[in-house]
């Protein structure tokens, strides 16, 4: 069979298997390997929802979908070009998403009458009962390649199974022309420490697969896809959407010169940014990992009230739990960063699904008249942005802000670009300074005119010494029940938030800025929109697109730009929270929704279909 050396524009691999085949660490590696050399990329990391499904069963399966390319890469892709099912499990739950060229690798060890009966199969012929036999089928005895490669390893026979990932990482780098360079030198930095003995034998395997695909038949052709030429200048990484937050948060603690303190409980899928925040001690940041999502929102306003820049971070749930401890810092108005992390509900839900859910409770879910900002991220690594800007906003108007990501962008990742810090503005906190004129009292509520920003007085402050706490009071900052303090009290606090725009940029319109159709979206569906608006210009379709990344309070051009269309389509991963929203704002537009609410991102293909519906 003659080989063939194809250059693609972009290729999407989607490896799939057991919770414990080590998927998700062979597809990252992949993807940061592809990083380093130049793509493109985008990645989603489809966990299962059970903690300990049974083994062999499609509920236990885990995916991780990559999408390389030579130009900018916005989503992971709908459908794979390459499928790797470790069993068949993995098979049965993934096989929808290969493309009809597609090639499917599997562990053919794996497909006996035990595994095809647990996966739920019922004939001895996945293939053909799936609709796939004619797909590029590679049988490769993965398990038994894998012991053969480390029978002189020393290693126990469990242990050298857990390295069946590397045999099929080694086998994809082949078929996608990647080096192998990168992932040894990561090897040797896992671990040159602790396991050094584990070195070589990761080294072997993931090069005995290489070689297997190498000088198999059954791979007739391989892909090469080139760097990126159009990117901008400077140095990359590869970063997920919570390394970007936490990141963001400690560039903020640098140019507002505060230190940074996270008070959190741990809840998927947020964790990643409280054990990220951990790491950075030297970095002058305070990590607390609290008995309870109570506790950890109650901490940070603590450190807030004592001068530091205050996060909390968490999902649905845990944001349900936040809300009256959230009605206590908006009373006291004193910033704070609440980080969400959306995920499928209610309750438990789904808790390792991407969702758009929570905006609903993130607008309007406290008691009382109790407005917050409310802003969200719309990539992974856009991440650091969202996350530095809200704690801007937090600091520098005392109020809390309520930062809205998603799985999807949490687990994630994508090409980030490493920023100058001298490329961000320095953050300014109106603390109280001065010495307090004879005779006179600090006032805690008295505001600046322009911003409606109360000063920042922390513990310590002679002369400065007030009270602070959920019951209303005057300008001093004396308990009152009086009807007409309560009233201007509640007013200024909705117009220190609305002031807020001042500091908000205006959308952008891709596009005619006035028409028929207006598509518009928020959050982490804006690589899916993206995309799909420059696939439907490139065939001629008159759309225009924008995207909100501030929700409360919308950006300042926010009613020029919609009502120069005559219909609205609104995309979100919910029942239509937005377009709700927007609809009690501006009700004499055409709102119409398109919606999904399956935890799982949009398909380039679905939006589409919906704005070809619409025109």
């Amino acid at each position: 069979m003659q080989h063939k050396v194809i250059d693609a524009n972009d290729v999407v691999i989607r490896f799939a298997g057991d919770s414990g085949d080590g998927m998700q660490l062979t597809g990252s590696l992949f993807a940061d390997m592809s990083a380093i050399y130049g793509n493109g990329l985008s990645t989603f990391p489809d966990y299962p929802a059970e903690i300990r499904a049974p083994h062999g069963t499609v509920s236990g399966v885990s995916g991780f979908q990559v999408h390389i390319g030579n130009d900018e890469v916005n989503t992971p892709g709908d459908l794979c070009d390459m499928l790797i099912a470790m069993n068949p499990a993995a098979l049965k739950a993934n096989a929808k998403w290969c493309k009809r060229h597609a090639m499917i690798l599997i562990d053919e060890d794996a497909f006996d009458g035990n595994g095809l009966t647990k996966a739920g199969f019922k004939t001895d012929n996945p293939f053909i009962e799936l609709g796939v036999e004619d797909r590029n089928i590679i049988l490769a005895p993965v398990s038994t390649m894998t012991r053969e490669s480390l029978k002189d390893s020393g290693m126990d026979p469990k242990s050298v199974l857990k390295c069946k990932n590397m045999f099929t990482l080694g086998i994809a780098c082949y078929i996608f022309n990647r080096p192998l360079a990168p992932l040894f030198d990561y090897l040797e930095k896992k671990f040159q420490k602790k396991h050094p003995e584990l070195i070589a034998p990761n080294k072997k395997v993931l090069s005995d697969g290489y070689n297997y695909a190498a000088n198999v038949q059954a791979i007739p052709n391989t892909y090469t896809i080139e760097p990126i030429k159009s990117a901008k200048k400077g140095y990359y990484r590869n970063i997920t959407g919570n390394q970007a937050v936490a990141w963001g948060l400690l560039a903020a603690s640098e140019k507002s010169g505060l230190p940074l303190f996270c008070g959190s409980y741990p809840i998927t899928p947020a964790t990643a940014i409280l054990e990220e925040l951990a790491i950075h001690k030297s970095l002058g940041c305070k990590t607390f990992q609290a008995e309870d999502e109570i506790a950890g929102i109650c901490t940070a306003i603590g450190a807030s009230f004592a001068g530091n820049l205050a996060v909390t971070t968490t999902s649905g749930p845990g944001l349900s739990l936040k809300s009256e401890a959230l009605g206590l810092a908006v009373m006291a108005e004193l910033p704070l960063v609440v980080v969400d992390v959306q995920r499928g509900g209610p309750s438990t839900g789904l808790p390792t699904k991407t969702e758009q859910t929570d905006l609903n409770q993130a607008l309007y879910g406290r008691n009382g008249e109790c407005p917050i900002p409310v802003m969200c991220a719309h990539s992974p690594a856009n991440c650091f942005h969202a996350a530095f800007t809200a704690a801007k906003i937090a600091l520098e108007h005392m109020t809390p802000v309520i930062l809205l990501s998603e799985g999807f962008l949490g687990n994630g990742s994508e090409p980030w670009l490493i920023p100058s810090m001298s490329d961000y503005p320095d953050i300014h906190p109106p603390f109280a300074s001065g010495a307090i004129a004879p005779g006179d009292k600090f006032h805690p509520f008295e505001r600046d005119p322009e911003t409606m920003v109360p000063r920042w007085a922390v513990p310590g402050q002679k002369g400065y010494e007030h009270r602070v706490g959920g019951l209303e009071k005057t300008h001093e900052g004396v308990l009152s029940s009086d009807p007409t303090n309560h009233e201007t009290m509640v007013r200024e606090r909705a117009e220190k938030v609305a002031r807020i725009v001042r500091d908000i940029p205006g959308l952008k319109v891709r596009g005619e800025e006035k028409g028929e159709l207006l598509v518009i979206g928020w959050g982490g569906t804006y690589g899916h929109l993206a995309s799909a608006i420059h696939d439907l210009h490139q065939d001629g379709v008159k759309v225009s697109y924008t995207h909100f990344d501030y929700i409360n309070p919308l950006p300042p051009n926010t009613a020029e730009v919609l009502s120069g269309f005559r219909k609205i389509l609104v995309c979100e991963l919910n029942t239509g929270q937005f377009a709700d929203y927007l609809r009690a704002r501006f009700p004499e537009l055409n709102f119409v929704k398109f919606n999904k609410v399956q935890g799982q991102p949009f398909l380039v293909d679905e939006i589409k279909d919906a704005v070809l519906k619409e025109i």
